[in-house]
């Protein structure tokens, strides 16, 4: 662990051979606002952890040709993410999982995202093509995360919102996600030719973050996990 001086480097290590990557630091020092740990301690640093594009994808999919599970996601990330807990000392916590822990606003704090109009978190490179798949959350505080510098949202600046407009059935707008729409629409014989192959219509609209688009087949995987 490279004599205990900076555990991050070593988590970073164990974990990009699966495509996890290390997405933010939330430091809670003495507030008292950290998660809760087993022994009744509050967390002094959360380390999130997830996705940057298609990251994850081949590691996943080796792995579920011989695991045909359910919620293969889920149980994927959370054979990996938790013997890196053990090994580092950190509790895991899934966004699967309660207790339910405010991933996206930790996700605010440590990377100053924003939502946007699909209500997924925008990154100003990544776009809408990122994930959190789990949290290491630790006693000790470790040395506080440069601070971001605020970047412009990316949604501020696009004039033609093309997210809008993506959707054939108007489920995205600017007043909210018609969750039941978007639905309904998905089981109709054009929304399974159409989104249900290629991925959200209203999503792939978005310009930012293009070359983090995920792969045809982690598209259609996600889709298929609605369950319609």
């Amino acid at each position: 662990m490279n004599g205990g001086l900076d555990p991050l480097i070593d988590i970073r290590a164990a974990l990009a051979p699966h495509g996890i990557f290390l997405r933010g630091q939330v430091d809670f020092g003495e507030t008292g606002d950290g998660p809760l740990l087993a022994d009744g301690e509050r967390a002094k640093t959360v380390v999130l952890l997830g996705n940057i594009g298609g990251s994850l994808w081949p590691a996943f999919a080796r792995w579920h040709e011989d695991h045909p599970v359910a919620d293969p996601l889920d149980t994927w990330s959370k054979s990996v993410i938790r013997p890196v807990a053990e090994t580092f000392g950190a509790a895991a916590f899934f966004p699967s999982d309660p207790p339910w822990q405010p991933f996206q606003q930790w996700a605010k704090r440590a990377e100053g995202l924003k939502p946007s109009p699909l209500g997924i978190l925008i990154h100003p490179r990544y776009g809408l093509w990122h994930g959190y798949r789990g949290a290491l959350a630790f006693r000790q505080a470790f040395s506080p995360a440069p601070a971001f510098s605020p970047e412009q949202h990316p949604c501020d600046v696009c004039k033609t919102k093309p997210c809008l407009h993506g959707c054939p059935v108007d489920a995205v707008t600017a007043d909210g996600f018609d969750v039941s729409g978007c639905r309904t629409h998905l089981a109709t014989a054009a929304g399974q030719a159409g989104c249900m192959q290629a991925g959200c219509l209203a999503r792939e609209a978005c310009p930012v973050g293009l070359d983090y688009r995920y792969p045809a087949a982690q598209l259609r995987f996600h889709m298929a996990a609605l369950s319609l």
